[in-house]
C-alpha cells in the first residue's frame, strides 16, 4: 500500500470505546493494543473508556462522543460477535449517518487470510456517525492488531494513496 512520503502526516484525534461486560482498565490488552498503536501512528488518542455491551449505552456513548468537537475518529473493541450481549452493530446501525460497508468486508477478507471459515462469524462494521467516523472490530487481540494494521493504519493517514479517509474528512459535513 503506497504511502507518498511528499505529503506531511497529519494526526487525527482517536478515541477508543472497550464494549464488554468483563473488562477493566486493568485487563483491556484490546484497548492496550489500540492505543499503542494509535500512539505509535503519530495519531492522539484522546480519550478512552469502556461500557457494558448494552445497546442504548453503546448509542448513546457514540452519539455523544461523535459529536465533540476534537474527536476525529471512534474506535471500538468487543461487542460484534454472535452471542446474546453482542450488540455493537445493531446500535451502530441504528444510529449511522452512512455505513461504510466496504470495512466489515475488507477486516473479513484480512481475517479469513488468518484464520480462515471462522472470519465468517465477524460482524465489523463502519459507519459515519454524526461526521465522525467510527470503526468496530471484535474484542480479540488478534482482530484489532488485524483491523488496525492492515486497514485503518493506512486509510487514517493522508499520505495513503490513491485515497484515505483523512482526505475527505474536510467534506463530511457537505449538504
Amino acid at each position: 500500500m503506497p504511502i507518498d512520503t511528499s505529503i506531511d502526516f497529519i494526526p487525527i484525534n482517536i478515541a477508543i470505546i472497550t464494549i464488554s461486560d468483563s473488562r477493566s482498565i486493568e485487563n483491556d490488552t484490546s484497548g492496550n493494543i489500540l492505543e499503542g498503536r494509535i500512539i505509535d501512528t503519530g495519531h492522539h488518542m484522546i480519550k478512552r473508556t469502556i461500557i457494558p455491551d448494552d445497546v442504548k449505552k453503546i448509542k448513546d456513548t457514540l452519539n455523544s462522543m461523535s459529536q465533540e468537537q476534537e474527536v476525529d475518529c471512534i474506535i471500538t473493541t468487543g461487542g460484534t460477535g454472535l452471542t446474546g450481549r453482542d450488540t455493537t452493530p445493531e446500535a451502530v446501525k441504528e444510529i449511522a449517518s452512512k455505513h461504510i460497508d466496504g470495512f466489515g468486508e475488507l477486516f473479513r477478507k484480512v481475517s479469513f487470510e488468518k484464520i480462515g471459515t471462522s472470519a465468517i462469524q465477524s460482524r465489523a462494521v463502519a459507519a459515519l456517525i454524526n461526521s465522525t467516523y467510527v470503526f468496530c472490530l471484535p474484542g480479540s487481540t488478534g482482530a484489532c492488531k488485524d483491523g488496525w494494521d492492515e486497514i485503518l493504519k493506512y486509510q487514517l493517514d493522508i499520505r495513503h494513496k490513491p485515497c484515505n479517509f483523512v482526505e475527505i474528512m474536510p467534506r463530511l459535513n457537505e449538504k
